[in-house]
Formats: C-alpha cells, structure tokens, sequence
C-alpha cells in the first residue's frame, strides 16, 4: 500500500441478537411487546420509566429502544431528550409507544428525536416491522463512511457473501491510489482527503455508466475502495474510473506540480525525493462458470489483494484480473 497500513477486510461479521429496550410502566403492554420481541429472535431487557431506563443503559448498551409516551417520574419524550443530549446515547434508535394521534403530538416527538412511532393498540406484525427496519436503517447508517457516503467494511462484506450464495457470476475489485502518502506529506490530509472524495465521485460516474446489473461501491477506509458487477462491466467500468479520475486528481495539485508532472517531497537527510502524480491500482477476483472456485468470501478477498499488488508493480495506473480457472493457473493482466 502507497498509504501504509491497509484497512482489512473480510472477518466475520459479528453474530449476536439485537437487545431492545422496552420502557413502560404498564406490565400487559411490556409483556406483550417483549414475548414478541423475544418470539422473533430479539434479546429484550425492561424498565418501568425513563428513569430506570437510564440507570439500565449505564451497565448494557442497547441496540434500540421501545419506548412509552406516558410514564411516571419520567416520560418517553423526556427520556428521548436526554438520551440524545448524551454521546454515548445519542445515536441509540427510538420508537414511542402512544395513544395518541395528534399531529401536534407526534411533531413534539419527533422534535425531541424520536425515529418511529407506534399507536396503540397495534399487532404482533407491524410491532417486529417498524423495530426490524429502524434497526436495519441504522446499521446502514453506521456502517457509511462518513467522508465519501458509501457502505463500509461490514457491508461490503455481506455484499460479497450474498454474491456467493446467489450463485451467478460476478467479479470483486479493490482499488487503491498510488503515491497517495507523498500527496499527505506535501499538502496535509485536508487536501489528501480531497483525492479520496474526488476518487468516490469517479467510482460513482463510472458506475451510472456501466448499465445493469447495478454496480455496488464500498469505501473500506483511506484510499481503499471496492466494486462489485458482473464480470463482463470490469473493463469499462474501470477505464471509465481511471480516465475520470485521473483528469479529476490533476485538478487537485498546486499548478506548479501538475505542470511538471510530480511533486517534491522531504526526505529525512533534508533533501527531496520526486513522487509522481497518483494513479490507480486495481486488482480483480472473478466467480464464474468454470472460473476458480472460492470457498467464501475471505478466499476472494485474498484474491483481490493478490491482484492489486501485481497492478502496483506496473507503471501507471493498470487494472490486473485474475483469469486463472480451476483447471490452469495462468495471469491475464490486462493494463488501462
């Protein structure tokens, strides 16, 4: 890697049941959402007000909260409120429980922070529906990176995963900028940051153009990106992103070292050492009929980074895709 250390990807996701938090002072109404949280597979804890809500959260950590509008010695709207005034709580998914229908009513909710709600009386199914999707909407969020807007490691993970188990054929693409650490030594991670944005916006335009099937983006941390399409999308959809991006970056040097094609950068003994302009990296695992089989996710993961370091040994920016099938272990390399 240009950049040092790589982001990894491919460990296992985590498997644990989500916990949720039912607070409501009312036992049929607790009981009856916790044994139908439970029944679907969730890990429920209780409390009987806000106040006992807050005392809970100081020792677990819940993944989502099922909270009550009308409680003693503290209500869900305060309770709402304080948790989103705290870090460690701010973030925490909150759905009100409530009799009430009022417009005005809902809007003082969902002023406090509220992300859902429920009116009673409600079923067993919209219930698990509205717990199981706010869930699902804030783990997406999560795992977004927060500088370029695409999914990160867990996502593109599970991504790669359901590819497997899809069957069909498809290809996995890391790629990297080269000579990234010298645009951070020179101008700062401000202006480092920039070519990471500028390079997502490459991926993204080479994406709208490469047709269907969609074509999935990942962004794994620093320069490190992934796409995943059908194999027979690499080659322009690739070509596409480099010629973009290039042209991009260019725009993002100090004229000076745009026109002379590299920028200086400090060595150690106070003299300085050349580094040309970036370019990328792009190594490439395809699944297909009669291709090289992969045992999971981790194996074409293995793959692609093998295949990125044949492409950083090339000058400029070079695409490598392993072609290699189970009967033959023979490179095609082709270079953008």
């Amino acid at each position: 890697m240009s950049s040092g250390h790589s982001p990894e990807l491919g460990g296992e996701p985590e498997t644990r049941r989500d916990l949720v938090l039912v607070v409501d002072d009312d036992d049929d109404i607790a009981g009856f959402v916790g044994f139908n949280l439970e029944v679907h597979g969730f890990e429920v804890m209780r409390a009987r007000d806000g106040q006992e809500a807050l005392e809970l959260m100081e020792t677990r950590r819940p993944d989502l909260a099922v909270v009550d509008w009308m409680m003693p010695r503290m209500d869900g709207v305060e309770l709402t409120r304080r948790l989103r005034a705290e870090p460690l709580t701010s973030a925490l998914p909150v759905i009100m429980l409530t009799a009430k229908s009022m417009t005005v009513d809902k809007v003082v909710g969902l002023t406090a922070g509220v992300d859902d709600y429920l009116v009673k009386p409600f079923d067993t199914a919209e219930l698990i529906a509205r717990v199981s999707s706010t869930l699902r909407r804030t783990k997406e969020f999560r795992e977004v990176s927060p500088l370029t807007g695409l999914p990160g490691n867990a996502r593109v993970t599970r991504e790669i995963g359901d590819r497997m188990k899809a069957g069909g054929d498809f290809a996995v693409g890391y790629v990297d900028i080269d000579r990234f650490k010298p645009v951070n030594d020179v101008y700062g991670f401000d202006r480092g940051d920039e070519f990471i944005t500028v390079l997502a916006r490459s991926l993204q335009r080479a994406a709208t153009t490469a047709g269907r099937p969609p074509v999935f983006l990942g962004h794994i941390g620093g320069d490190d990106f992934v796409f995943i399409c059908h194999p027979d999308q690499v080659l322009p959809l690739t070509k596409h992103m480099v010629t973009d991006f290039e042209a991009s970056a260019d725009q993002l040097y100090d004229p000076e070292d745009a026109q002379r094609g590299y920028v200086e950068v400090p060595d150690r003994r106070g003299g300085k050492q050349r580094a040309a302009l970036v370019t990328l990296s792009i190594g490439v695992a395809q699944s297909t009929e009669g291709g090289r089989p992969y045992p999971d996710h981790r194996a074409v993961v293995a793959v692609c980074s093998e295949m990125k370091k044949v492409a950083k040994s090339q000058p400029g920016s070079y695409v490598a895709i392993d072609r290699r099938r189970s009967d033959s272990e023979n490179n095609d390399e082709p270079q953008l």
